[in-house]
């Protein structure tokens, strides 16, 4: 399957150990930055109460959840720990710093 790619800006928008948030048609997509530089999309609401995982603290290659501090794998989409949930994970490409994700993933998802 091909994947048709949609540029989102670049890795500078986004603050190390911080997100920005990108509109599509299944809703906000967190894009998400290590303090290694790696880049990680998800859906962002946490799957427990909804809360917006973009405005979490990112430590590693998870992100904590603002509101009850569940912690989400920024690889997986799974809660760690004992909690129970997942979010979607979305392909994302770092093109020398030009970011972008799959926008067929997200058109497929949406059909779902």
């Amino acid at each position: 399957m091909t994947m048709n790619w949609i540029a989102i800006g670049d890795i500078s928008d986004i603050p190390l150990r911080g997100a920005r948030c990108v509109k599509t048609p299944i809703g906000k997509i967190a894009v998400f930055r290590t303090a290694e530089n790696e880049v990680f999309a998800i859906e962002d609401h946490c799957p427990h109460k909804g809360g917006p995982l973009s405005q979490g603290i990112v430590h590693g290659t998870a992100v904590t959840c603002p509101l009850h501090n569940w912690v989400i794998s920024l690889e997986t989409g799974k809660a760690l720990g004992a909690d129970d949930g997942a979010v979607r994970t979305i392909p994302v490409k770092n093109d020398n710093g030009a970011l972008s994700i799959a926008l067929e993933n997200l058109t497929l998802a949406a059909a779902e």
